[in-house]
C-alpha cells in the first residue's frame, strides 16, 4: 500500500534569523586556521537535475534551487561545549558528535525545516507493505558521497547490513547503543537480550530502490529512519579506512579508529577537513551537494567547554554562535545586540539512580527522591526561564503525552513532599547514608546548561532529607559518558536526552536492561516493547500510557525538567534555522 502519515508529528517553531534585524556589526578576531588529516576530495559531479522529485503518495516536490556562488573566505564558527567522541554517527550518542555529523551525513528520511516532522531526504518517497513489515524506498538519483562514489541502493543495504552484522566488541552498549535501542539485536550474538532483532534484511531492486524488511511491526520506523544514527555512509570509505576495526588506537576502541576520526564520508552539504583533538573540527563546503549548497566556504566547530568562555568568545568575535546559553547570560547578550533564538523544549533532564548500587535496589528509596526533589525550586534557582517541571520521561510535545500524564496522575502523584520522602528513607533503613553522586564538568547540554550548578542545588535538597552526598565530578567526554553508560555501580547521576522524533521513545531508556539504570523490570520492558510494535497511533498512545504508569510505580529515577535551549548569534549572522531536536544544518547560514 502507498504510505500516508500515521500520525501528526510535532512541528516545532522555525526561527529563520534574517539579515534585516537591526543589530550592530561585530569585528572578528577569529583564527580559522586548522590542520589535520582530511578525507579524499570528492570528484566533480553533476548537480541535482532540477527536476521535480516523487515523494510519498505519488506526489512531487520541487528539487531545491542550487547555486554555486560563495565567498571562498567565508567561515562560520560555532562554539561547541565539548570535543566530539567520534565522527561515525552509528557509534555515538553525545550531542557534540551529532552536531558535526549533521553537517556531513544524511539519512533516508530527514526533518522538515525547523521541525521534528520527517520527510524524504536521500529517499524521495517510500511505500509500506500490507503486512507492515517491509518499506520500499525510492532513492534520490545523482547523489555522490564525498569521496566521489555513487549513492545508490547497494550503499543503503551495505549500511543496514553493516550494523546488523556487528559482533563482539561492536555489540557493547556504549558503542552501538542507538542501533540496539532501535533494532533490539544483531544477526548473531552471545547476549540473549540481543538475539531477537527487529531488522530482517535489505534488498535492492535496481540502483535506486531498496526494501528494508523487519521481523515484526514497528510503527516508528520511518521516524527513526530520519535520525542521524541511521545515516548512510560511503561503503568505499568505510572499507578503505577499516571503519569496524575494533583494535583501533587509544584503547582498542573502534570509535578512535582512522575512519571515525579522520575520514568520515557522507553525502551532506559539508565535507570533513580536519579534527584537532580538544580544539576544533573543520568542515569545508561540498561543492557537489545535491541540495541547497552552503553559503559559507568553511565551518569550524570549536571546543569551548565553559559556558562563560563561550559567551566571551562570542562577544570578542572569536565565534559566531553557540547554544545552551546560561540563563544568567541572556539579558546581557540581548542588551549588547546579539541575536537570541529559542528552540522548543524537546528534552528531559533526569536524576538517575543505578540499581546496581545497593541502596537503589529498594524501590522505596527511589520513590523517596521522587517526593523529595523540589523541581520548581530547582528550576527557579538554576534553570532557564520557561523550563517546565517534568512528570514523565519524555517531553510534553511528544505524541500521546496527555493520555499518559492523565493515566500516571490517576495512579501516583509525586508532588513535593519532603516528609513523605523522609518516611520512606526511614522505612528502607537508609537514612543518613552517603550517596555517591556523579556529575559532569566542562560541558553544557541542551537539557543541562549548567551541570555543576544543578548538582549543587540537588545536593542541597538531598542533604536536607537527611542523606549525605559525596560528589564525584568527571569530565563529560569521555570519562563521564563512559562511567554512566558502560560501568555498573555509578550510584546517582544527572544526565538527560533530547528527543529525535515525536515518539515518546521510552525504548531508549526502558526497552531492555540498560547499564545506565541497572534497571531490570521485565513487566516494564514488555510494556515498552508492546508500545513500540503497535500499528495505529491510538493503540501506540494507550500502550505508552500503560508503560508510563508502570515506570512511575517502580521509578528508576526522577524526571526533573524540560529545558528550553537558546542559541546566541552574532549580529551579522543570518539564515540560522533552529530545530526542536537540535539537529541544525548550517548550509543556509550566511556571515556578513
Amino acid at each position: 500500500m502507498m504510505n500516508t502519515p500515521k500520525r501528526a508529528l510535532i512541528t516545532g517553531l522555525a526561527f529563520l534569523v534574517g539579515a534585516g534585524l537591526a543589530l550592530s556589526g561585530c569585528a572578528s578576531k577569529r583564527d580559522d586556521t586548522s590542520s589535520g588529516t582530511t578525507t579524499p576530495a570528492a570528484t566533480d559531479t553533476a548537480a541535482d537535475t532540477g527536476e521535480a522529485q516523487p515523494t510519498e503518495g505519488g506526489e512531487t516536490t520541487e528539487a531545491p534551487v542550487v547555486t554555486d556562488e560563495v565567498d571562498p573566505n567565508s567561515v562560520f564558527v560555532f562554539g561547541g561545549s565539548a570535543d566530539p567522541v567520534a565522527l561515525d554517527p552509528a557509534l555515538v550518542t553525545d550531542g557534540e558528535s551529532i552536531r558535526v555529523a549533521n553537517q556531513i551525513f544524511e539519512s533516508l528520511m530527514g526533518y522538515k525545516e525547523g521541525s521534528a516532522e520527517v520527510e524524504p531526504r536521500l529517499a524521495t518517497g517510500y511505500t509500506q507493505s500490507e503486512d507492515g513489515l517491509s518499506y520500499t524506498f525510492t532513492l534520490r538519483e545523482g547523489v555522490k558521497f564525498h569521496d566521489g562514489t555513487d549513492f545508490n541502493a547497494d550503499a543503503v543495504c551495505y549500511n543496514y547490513d553493516r550494523w546488523f552484522n556487528w559482533t563482539g566488541t561492536m555489540q557493547q552498549q556504549n558503542i552501538s547503543n542507538y542501533y540496539q535501542l532501535i533494532f533490539e539485536g544483531f544477526k548473531t550474538s552471545d547476549n540473549p537480550d540481543l538475539q531477537d532483532p527487529l531488522y530482517a534484511s535489505c534488498t535492492t531492486n535496481g540502483d535506486f530502490e531498496a526494501t528494508i524488511t523487519l521481523t515484526r511491526p514497528y510503527g516508528g520506523f520511518i521516524a527513526v529512519a530520519g535520525t542521524i544514527w541511521l545515516a548512510i555512509q560511503s561503503p568505499d570509505a568505510m572499507k578503505q579506512y577499516d571503519a569496524d576495526n575494533v583494535e583501533a588506537e587509544e584503547g582498542s576502541d573502534v570509535r578512535y579508529g582512522e575512519y571515525a576520526t579522520a575520514h568520515p564520508c557522507g553525502t551532506g552539504p559539508f565535507k570533513f577537513d580536519s579534527w584537532e583533538k580538544g580544539q576544533q573540527v573543520t568542515l569545508v563546503r561540498n561543492d557537489d551537494y545535491w541540495g541547497d549548497k552552503a553559503k559559507v566556504a568553511k565551518v569550524i566547530i570549536r571546543n569551548v567547554g565553559d559556558a562563560t568562555a563561550r559567551m566571551q568568545a562570542l562577544q570578542s568575535g572569536e565565534i559566531d554562535a553557540y547554544d545552551m546559553v546560561s540563563p544568567g547570560d541572556l539579558a546581557g547578550l540581548e542588551g549588547a545586540g546579539f541575536q537570541l533564538v529559542p528552540r522548543q523544549p524537546f528534552n528531559i533532564l533526569y536524576l538517575g539512580m543505578d540499581q546496581n548500587t545497593e541502596i537503589f535496589k529498594d524501590v522505596r528509596v527511589r520513590q523517596a527522591f521522587n517526593y523529595g526533589i523540589d523541581k520548581e525550586a530547582l528550576i527557579a534557582q538554576v534553570l532557564p526561564a520557561g523550563s517546565e517541571a517534568a512528570t514523565l520521561f519524555y517531553p510534553p510535545a511528544s505524541a500521546g503525552y496527555a493520555e499518559a500524564l492523565e493515566a500516571v496522575n490517576a495512579e501516583v502523584q509525586y508532588t513535593y513532599d519532603p516528609d513523605k520522602a523522609k518516611e520512606l528513607l526511614e522505612e528502607a533503613g537508609v537514612m543518613g547514608q552517603t550517596i555517591d553522586f556523579y556529575y559532569p564538568t566542562g560541558t553544557s547540554r541542551p537539557y543541562m546548561p549548567n551541570p555543576e550548578e544543578i548538582y549543587v542545588a540537588l545536593k542541597s535538597q538531598i542533604e536536607a532529607l537527611g542523606m549525605q552526598v559525596n560528589g564525584i565530578p568527571l569530565k563529560w567526554s569521555p570519562e563521564y559518558l563512559e562511567q554512566v553508560k558502560a560501568v555498573e555501580g555509578h550510584s546517582m547521576f544527572i544526565v538527560g536526552s533530547t528527543s529525535s522524533t515525536s515518539s515518546p521513545g521510552l525504548e531508549v531508556f526502558f526497552g531492555t536492561y540498560n547499564i545506565e539504570w541497572g534497571f531490570n523490570n521485565q513487566e516494564i520492558f514488555d510494556l515498552v516493547t508492546s508500545a513500540k510494535g503497535q500499528a495505529t497511533a491510538a493503540e501506540t498512545d494507550t500502550a505508552y500510557a500503560a508503560a508510563s504508569v508502570a515506570i512511575a510505580l517502580d521509578p528508576p529515577g526522577v524526571p526533573v525538567a524540560h529545558v528550553p535551549v537558546t542559541v546566541a548569534l552574532a549580529p551579522n549572522i543570518s539564515g540560522y534555522i533552529t530545530y526542536p531536536t537540535g539537529s541544525e544544518i548550517y548550509n543556509k547560514v550566511s556571515v556578513g
